[in-house]
């Protein structure tokens, strides 16, 4: 995929896995992270990660990798758009920090690798059966789910539009 079109600030934002813990160093803590697939960007990602971003003094967010959407059994079609893209999209938005990406089952390696302050989820999960949860309370992060924005869901926004 051709790069060229893409502004720099943006580009700039944007990391391999290897590179995080060095690019990490670089920006203000507290470290916030969080992680998903933003197959498609909407709203209730948005006020999520603005939300997530006023936590601290950066905001992490880790993609899963399209092999990796695959595995989550989110659909054939899916994702609709691919990893550089969504980091792309990610990086566009100005709560977002950095942005990388993982092609584990879970980002708990990744997470262990970087070691942020702040774990953040959407309010579907139960942060206390997240394996990620405990990882990060073991050196004296915190983890908790914010509110989820009723009525935003990629899954939902493909089936209105499939059904069109």
């Amino acid at each position: 995929m051709q790069t060229n079109d893409i502004p720099p600030a943006f580009l700039d934002k944007i990391c391999d896995r290897t590179e995080a813990p060095r690019r990490l160093a670089e920006l203000p803590k507290p470290w916030v992270f969080t992680n998903g697939v933003f197959d498609v960007l909407h709203r209730g990602h948005v006020v999520y990660l603005a939300q997530a971003r006023e936590l601290g003094g950066s905001l992490i967010v880790a993609l899963n990798t399209d092999a990796s959407v695959r595995r989550l059994g989110k659909g054939d079609d899916r994702p609709l758009n691919k990893d550089l893209d969504r980091a792309i999209v990610m990086a566009s938005q100005q709560s977002v920090s950095l942005v990388t990406w993982f092609d584990d089952d879970t980002p708990v390696q990744l997470i262990s690798e970087i070691r942020p302050d702040i774990l953040v989820k959407g309010g579907d999960y139960d942060m206390s059966k997240l394996p990620e949860t405990a990882l990060v309370e073991s050196w004296g992060g915190h983890a908790l789910a914010l509110p989820f924005v009723q009525g935003y869901s990629t899954t939902a926004l493909l089936k209105k539009i499939r059904a069109q």
